[in-house]
């Protein structure tokens, strides 16, 4: 494996207070790295969350490293880190930008101990459109991997200036279809999905289609207060709407800490 980016490993917190109670992991996406989830971490971190913020196998070094993990090892990554919370939480919150949302909605179907609510921040459980989405199953056998962009995925896609991820320069084909093969199969499962959701949607987004949140608030069983982030792209994480996502979600771990009734009035914008 390839060294770790500078600022790419996991990070995590302890909590403190009534909150260090409340786990809760946020997951980053596809190509991407901890850098874009850290400073959401650390800000939830400062209001006394446990906090885990994972570094997704074959993520954060080379590309290459990527090529050789599936969604599976992506899932099963995440799955540990929800049990080491569990551990030490009385209840735990899965937060997931992008791909980490689709992993966080996915675990979230699986009932696991103590998972208490889920917030995917543009997050795909859609087929993604166009020619080039029909024929990656072919494009994946004939090549390792290929610039981003012609997958339809912008690299550090924000309205605030100088944002960098430093995402990689290549997808790798295969590990990006065993993505998109899972999502029929999770469409399907989020129809017994009961959990209380928090779903996060940037109205201009250049790597998930916005019409990806509806239609998840569609699908699932569980009550879903959806969240518009009106200055902010797909990487909500390190755009203009942060600090607005970190409200968000540190009132809907209260929320579920206090066995209140879900959904809820939004906390002022």
């Amino acid at each position: 494996m390839a060294q770790i980016g500078e600022g790419m490993d996991a990070w995590s917190a302890p909590g403190f207070g009534a909150r260090a109670s409340i786990g809760v992991a946020v997951v980053h996406g596809i190509c991407s790295n901890p850098l874009t989830t850290r400073p959401l971490g650390e800000a939830l971190a400062g209001h006394g969350l446990r906090v885990e913020v994972p570094r997704l196998p074959g993520h954060g070094t080379n590309w290459r490293d990527m090529a050789e993990t599936r969604y599976a090892d992506w899932s099963a990554a995440l799955e540990q880190v929800v049990h080491e919370l569990a551990a030490s939480c009385d209840q735990v919150l899965l937060v997931g930008q992008s791909l980490g949302g689709t992993l966080a909605l996915d675990l979230g179907c699986r009932r696991l101990p103590k998972v208490a609510g889920v917030v995917a921040i543009n997050a795909a459980v859609l087929d993604r459109p166009g020619l080039i989405a029909r024929l990656s199953p072919l494009v994946a056998r004939l090549t390792p991997a290929l610039p981003p962009r012609l997958a339809g995925l912008v690299r550090n896609d924000a309205a605030r200036p100088g944002v960098d991820e430093r995402a990689y320069a290549w997808l790798p084909t295969r590990a990006a279809q065993s993505m998109l093969d899972e999502l029929p199969r999770l469409r399907e499962r989020l129809r017994q999905l009961e959990l209380p959701l928090l779903l996060c949607c940037s109205r201009e987004d250049h790597v998930v289609p916005p019409e990806n949140t509806p239609a998840i608030a569609g699908l699932v069983a569980g009550p879903t207060v959806v969240v518009p982030l009106l200055r902010s792209y797909h990487l909500a994480t390190l755009d203009h709407d942060r600090e607005l996502l970190e409200r968000h979600i540190v009132a809907f771990a209260d929320t579920l800490a206090r066995g209140e009734a879900w959904p809820w009035a939004l906390p002022p914008a």
